[in-house]
Protein backbone atom coordinates (compact mmCIF):
# COMPACT_ATOMS: atom_id res chain seq x y z
CA UNK A 1 0.00 0.00 0.00
CA UNK A 2 1.20 3.51 -0.76
CA UNK A 3 2.51 5.46 2.19
CA UNK A 4 1.73 9.03 1.11
CA UNK A 5 -1.80 10.43 0.70
CA UNK A 6 -1.14 11.87 -2.76
CA UNK A 7 -0.47 8.34 -3.99
CA UNK A 8 -3.83 7.07 -2.73
CA UNK A 9 -7.21 7.11 -4.47
CA UNK A 10 -10.75 6.74 -3.14
CA UNK A 11 -13.56 4.86 -4.85
CA UNK A 12 -16.21 7.37 -5.90
CA UNK A 13 -18.98 4.91 -5.05
CA UNK A 14 -18.00 3.57 -1.61
CA UNK A 15 -15.06 5.81 -0.53
CA UNK A 16 -12.65 2.88 -0.05
CA UNK A 17 -9.04 4.14 -0.17
CA UNK A 18 -6.06 2.30 -1.64
CA UNK A 19 -3.29 2.81 -4.17
CA UNK A 20 -4.12 3.07 -7.88
CA UNK A 21 -2.07 -0.10 -8.38
CA UNK A 22 -4.26 -2.01 -5.90
CA UNK A 23 -7.45 -0.78 -7.60
CA UNK A 24 -5.99 -1.93 -10.93
CA UNK A 25 -4.90 -5.34 -9.60
CA UNK A 26 -7.84 -6.14 -7.30
CA UNK A 27 -10.57 -3.64 -8.05
CA UNK A 28 -12.59 -2.23 -5.17
CA UNK A 29 -13.23 -4.81 -2.43
CA UNK A 30 -16.70 -3.39 -1.74
CA UNK A 31 -17.80 -2.89 -5.33
CA UNK A 32 -16.25 -5.76 -7.28
CA UNK A 33 -18.16 -8.61 -5.51
CA UNK A 34 -21.50 -6.88 -6.17
CA UNK A 35 -20.96 -7.05 -9.92
CA UNK A 36 -21.28 -10.82 -9.94
CA UNK A 37 -24.84 -10.50 -8.65
CA UNK A 38 -25.57 -7.59 -10.98
CA UNK A 39 -24.09 -9.39 -13.98
CA UNK A 40 -26.25 -12.42 -13.21
CA UNK A 41 -29.27 -10.15 -13.11
CA UNK A 42 -28.39 -8.88 -16.58
CA UNK A 43 -29.05 -12.27 -18.12
CA UNK A 44 -31.87 -13.31 -15.80
CA UNK A 45 -35.24 -13.11 -17.55
CA UNK A 46 -37.58 -10.43 -16.18
CA UNK A 47 -40.55 -11.71 -18.08
CA UNK A 48 -41.40 -13.45 -21.35
CA UNK A 49 -38.47 -12.66 -23.66
CA UNK A 50 -37.36 -9.67 -21.58
CA UNK A 51 -33.94 -9.44 -19.92
CA UNK A 52 -32.83 -7.01 -17.23
CA UNK A 53 -30.49 -4.28 -18.42
CA UNK A 54 -30.97 -2.00 -15.44
CA UNK A 55 -27.60 -2.82 -13.92
CA UNK A 56 -25.53 -2.77 -17.13
CA UNK A 57 -23.96 0.69 -16.96
CA UNK A 58 -23.49 0.65 -13.19
CA UNK A 59 -21.88 -2.77 -13.40
CA UNK A 60 -19.41 -1.69 -16.09
CA UNK A 61 -17.64 0.76 -13.79
CA UNK A 62 -17.18 -1.79 -11.05
CA UNK A 63 -16.53 -4.73 -13.30
CA UNK A 64 -13.79 -3.16 -15.34
CA UNK A 65 -11.95 -1.29 -12.60
CA UNK A 66 -9.94 -4.44 -11.97
CA UNK A 67 -7.45 -4.66 -14.82
CA UNK A 68 -8.30 -1.28 -16.37
CA UNK A 69 -6.27 1.82 -15.58
CA UNK A 70 -8.81 3.95 -17.47
CA UNK A 71 -11.68 2.69 -15.28
CA UNK A 72 -9.59 3.24 -12.15
CA UNK A 73 -9.07 6.86 -13.25
CA UNK A 74 -12.80 7.30 -13.99
CA UNK A 75 -14.19 5.60 -10.89
CA UNK A 76 -11.72 6.80 -8.24
CA UNK A 77 -10.34 10.15 -7.16
CA UNK A 78 -7.22 11.45 -5.47
CA UNK A 79 -9.26 14.44 -4.28
CA UNK A 80 -10.61 13.42 -0.88
CA UNK A 81 -10.57 14.71 2.70
CA UNK A 82 -9.65 12.75 5.80
CA UNK A 83 -9.27 9.03 6.29
CA UNK A 84 -10.90 6.50 8.60
CA UNK A 85 -9.31 3.18 9.44
CA UNK A 86 -12.20 0.84 10.10
CA UNK A 87 -11.37 -2.48 11.74
CA UNK A 88 -14.70 -3.67 13.17
CA UNK A 89 -17.53 -2.06 11.21
CA UNK A 90 -20.31 -3.51 13.37
CA UNK A 91 -18.78 -2.05 16.56
CA UNK A 92 -17.64 1.33 15.23
CA UNK A 93 -19.64 4.46 16.01
CA UNK A 94 -17.52 6.29 13.40
CA UNK A 95 -18.56 3.72 10.78
CA UNK A 96 -22.21 4.30 11.70
CA UNK A 97 -21.71 8.07 11.61
CA UNK A 98 -20.14 7.80 8.13
CA UNK A 99 -22.73 5.19 7.04
CA UNK A 100 -20.04 2.67 6.12
CA UNK A 101 -20.85 0.06 8.78
CA UNK A 102 -21.99 -2.47 6.14
CA UNK A 103 -18.71 -2.24 4.23
CA UNK A 104 -15.55 -4.31 4.57
CA UNK A 105 -12.85 -3.33 7.08
CA UNK A 106 -10.25 -1.04 5.59
CA UNK A 107 -9.30 2.57 4.93
CA UNK A 108 -12.05 5.01 3.89
CA UNK A 109 -12.18 8.66 2.87
CA UNK A 110 -14.31 10.91 5.07
CA UNK A 111 -15.38 12.92 2.00
CA UNK A 112 -14.69 12.35 -1.69
CA UNK A 113 -14.73 15.07 -4.31
CA UNK A 114 -15.87 13.97 -7.74
CA UNK A 115 -18.63 12.06 -9.49
CA UNK A 116 -18.89 8.80 -11.33
CA UNK A 117 -19.21 9.25 -15.09
CA UNK A 118 -22.77 9.93 -16.27
CA UNK A 119 -24.73 6.72 -16.59
CA UNK A 120 -22.59 4.93 -14.01
CA UNK A 121 -24.10 6.49 -10.91
CA UNK A 122 -26.33 4.33 -8.73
Amino acid sequence: MATRKEKLRACLRCQFVQSPRDFHLKGCPNCEPVLEVSAAMLVAPCGPGVHSTTFLLFTLCRQQMQGSQDRVAECTTSNFDGMISMLRPDESWVAKWQRIEKRLPGLYAVKVVGRLPEGLES
